[in-house]
């Protein structure tokens, strides 16, 4: 697969750079207009009406706001939503200095998000990739991932960044696979730590329903399968990683002779030689590796789920009644948690009405009525769109700079 990217990579003179970076732009642009202009149904603001109404959705009991199919119209003033588009709604924002201040806040967790990763990827690679390299990489890998977010082989793509950058392949194995643990570590702890801190009896404000394995779960009952499907997913592979990887392998191997396994046989064989490879790449590494790490890992995902409530206190600041106080941030910042699991398992698609879905299910009581989707909007421009633009201009010139062909020349 290598060879394949690196003979793209090799086609790319000067003058045919202008052309990618013209056609990223352009589709960043025209995913931004489509989002800004796309409809959308709103609930009605207190001391107003709407002209629409929901038609409940069997399978999952929760409005699918994009979907036009779930409303029907049933007269001016008769019903509890109206047919926006995110334009309208952002029109409709009174702006103060204090506003500003918070969307201010909220980009500068994104980007601090961002250092925290790039700090982890130069710990990871026991500091070999600089800050320059650790910015292309970690740019690519979110602008591989908004483009492609529901696709399985983002970690090939992100092995395919890492080793392009001088990493031989087997350690840019073991990075990837020791960032995706320490994501996950994260959010087994940080689940309990919440959990311990303020109970569960607020976090799962919204009522759904899925049937799996036959069985009917609740919305309290779909967070516990997934947190626990993760806390032993995680496990299994630290326990393979660490202390028995080539057992691990052929435990696997054993386990997929079985008829109803046996076609993904030669997939799983990769991921055995993978969990070999990390192995053997962390064997000896000291408590200090780990520590900043991890560190690194809490610093960029807290930052991440934070975005989120600086927005909300942007939006509560136009509405004195509606400002959070610090308990209810905690609140939000545990709800983003228990939102995360949910939607991942959940039946809601992900191309259609999940950030109105996340933010009015959960978190919708913290923000200002009729300001929900405005909210979605500006979550997306802060944490999705920038990587669109940033991956279409970097990705050409980093093709060029880390082609084989350019390497040969400067040595």
């Amino acid at each position: 697969m290598l060879p394949k990217e690196n003979d793209i990579a090799e086609r790319l003179s000067g003058k045919k750079i202008i052309l990618p970076v013209l056609l990223g732009l352009s589709v960043a642009v025209f995913l931004l207009y489509f989002n800004l202009t796309a409809t959308r149904f709103e609930e009605a603001v207190e001391g107003t009406c709407g002209d629409y109404s929901w038609v409940a959705n069997s399978e999952t009991g929760i409005p699918d706001f994009s979907n036009e199919e779930e409303f029907e119209y049933v007269g001016e003033c008769q019903g509890e939503y109206n047919l926006r588009t995110y334009r309208d709604t952002l029109r409709d924002i009174r702006w103060t200095w204090t506003s500003s201040f918070w969307l201010v806040m909220a980009l500068l967790a994104m980007a601090l998000r961002d250092l925290a990763y790039m700090y982890r990827i130069r710990v990871l690679t026991d500091n070999v990739l600089s800050w320059l390299q650790s910015f292309r990489v970690i740019m690519l890998w979110e602008f591989a991932s908004a483009l492609t977010p529901s696709i399985v082989g983002g970690s090939g793509i992100a092995m395919f960044i890492v080793n392009r950058e001088g990493i031989k392949l087997g350690k840019s194995t073991a990075i990837v696979l020791v960032s995706a643990l320490l994501d996950e570590l994260f959010y087994i702890l940080t689940v309990i730590v919440v959990l311990l801190a303020i109970g569960s009896d607020n976090l799962f404000p919204v009522s759904m329903q899925k049937d799996l394995f036959g069985i009917t779960f609740g919305t309290r009952g779909i967070f516990w399968l997934g947190y626990g499907f993760i806390v032993i997913l995680t496990t299994s592979i630290l326990t393979a990683v660490f202390t028995l990887p080539r057992g691990f392998k052929y435990l696997l191997l054993q386990l997929f002779r079985l008829p109803i396994l046996r076609r993904w046989r030669y997939s799983v064989i990769k991921v055995g030689d993978d969990i070999i490879t990390t192995s053997e790449e962390l064997k000896g590494k000291p408590l200090k590796y780990w520590f900043k790490a991890f560190g690194a890992t809490y610093v960029s995902w807290t930052a991440r789920y934070i975005v989120v409530n600086f927005l909300i206190l942007a939006f509560a600041s136009a509405d004195s009644s509606a400002l959070s106080s610090f308990s209810d941030q905690i609140l939000i910042y545990a709800r983003q948690l228990v939102m995360w699991v949910i939607m991942l398992i959940s039946p809601t698609p992900g191309s259609s009405g999940v950030a109105e879905f996340a933010f009015s299910g959960f978190l919708k009581e913290f923000i200002p009525l009729g300001l929900v989707g405005a909210l979605a909007l500006l979550w997306r421009l802060i944490s999705y769109y920038p990587y669109l633009f940033i991956g279409a201009i970097v990705l050409p010139r980093w093709l060029r700079a880390t082609s084989p062909k350019r390497k040969k020349e400067q040595l």
